[in-house]
């Protein structure tokens, strides 16, 4: 496709596959009780899930500056462009809402408050001002980890203060706050100008001709709605073949 970068594509399609693959097992787990759904909760489950949500936040900084450096080439007036990262973001925080709202229908006991389209929709805008930096955005990084790591040693039983990384005192089936999250963010903006800012250029064109490259490159540009579909579908067909109720 005309303008994407096929590697980063790549990557997001691999990370695409490990989700739908890490979200079946949990589906297997919490609606078709096949095993201890607490895998999940701790350890090597809990882990495994935060890698692969972390490979897509990082991305979402490191596609960020692409972005930026293709609209500041083209000259367009800054608040035009910070226009368009706030629409991006509020579009994409609003999908993070309808799932809030799903949720809140289907499975009330673990409602996501602030997921991860929360978060990547909100860390767009705030993001903004950082998409020139590189070193900046070392240090800024770092330090919301290191914030998010503080305070996640803190405990809330109020909805609306989760999303600075405070430990809610009840569950959420998706939860990745400004802090730490927000950080890892910042150190892709980071590489993403490393890599391709300055005189460097990003190559732009179609995924070379090796099995299996190209449908992961498919799988990368179609992220969102793959996100967007994936549960429903999984755990309709669950559903369909008796193996698992909705509550």
């Amino acid at each position: 496709m005309r303008g994407r970068v096929w590697e980063i594509d790549f990557l997001r399609g691999i990370a695409v596959i490990a989700m739908v693959l890490y979200h079946f097992s949990y589906d297997l787990a919490y609606f078709a009780h096949l095993f201890d759904v607490r895998f999940f909760w701790s350890g090597l489950g809990l882990n495994t899930g935060r890698v692969i949500g972390g490979t897509f936040i990082f991305l979402a900084g490191l596609s960020l500056t692409l972005s930026y450096r293709k609209w500041v080439a083209s000259q367009l007036p800054r608040q035009k462009l910070f226009r368009k990262y706030l629409g991006r973001g509020v579009r994409i925080f609003a999908y993070g809402l309808l799932i809030t709202l799903a949720t809140w229908v289907l499975v009330p006991e673990g409602m996501i408050v602030f997921g991860v389209l929360h978060l990547i929709g909100a860390s767009i805008v705030l993001a903004y001002p950082f998409l020139r930096f590189r070193l900046p955005n070392v240090a800024l990084g770092v330090g919301c980890i290191a914030a998010g790591l503080y305070l996640s040693t803190l405990r809330t039983d109020q909805p609306w203060l989760v999303w600075l990384g405070l430990r809610p005192d009840f569950s959420t089936l998706d939860y990745w706050p400004v802090f730490p999250w927000f950080g890892v963010i910042l150190l892709g903006v980071f590489v993403g100008n490393v890599l391709y800012g300055g005189e460097k250029r990003a190559t732009v064109g179609p995924a070379p001709e090796v099995p299996g490259v190209r449908p992961l490159t498919f799988l990368g540009r179609h992220s969102l709605p793959v996100y967007l579909a994936h549960q429903p579908v999984l755990i309709m067909a669950l559903v369909l073949l008796g193996v698992a109720k909705i509550p």
